[in-house]
């Protein structure tokens, strides 16, 4: 089990306290800190049957300064500004046995551990 953590996110860090009194050996990434490749963004959005900006934080400041609005942007160009600018990644994230879901509210993870 792996959680995209933002350990700044009050969500995130409620959704973690769920996941480690079930499964204290969860793999906790911190996103901000490590980004995923876009490979591997793209393989969780598969697993969240999402397409790219429907997991796009868009009221952070990067997103309006990047134009990310624009609907002519490909899936691969929001995938690297993604990547590139992890804080606009929708968090937290859990995947655990090919599943993925967003913990918002924190008791949707239970939906997959």
């Amino acid at each position: 089990m792996k959680i995209y953590h933002n350990p700044h996110c009050s969500k995130s860090r409620q959704t973690l306290q769920l996941i480690e009194a079930r499964q204290p050996s969860a793999t906790v990434i911190e996103y901000l800190k490590s980004p995923p490749a876009v490979d591997e963004l793209n393989e969780i959005l598969n697993m969240l049957h999402l397409e790219p900006r429907q997991l796009l934080r868009t009221q952070e400041a990067e997103y309006t300064q990047l134009g990310l609005a624009d609907i002519s942007l490909s899936r691969e160009q929001l995938l690297e500004a993604m990547v590139a600018h992890p804080i606009l990644i929708e968090r937290p994230i859990v995947v655990h046995n090919g599943k993925a879901i967003i913990g918002r509210p924190p008791e949707t993870v239970l939906e997959i551990i």
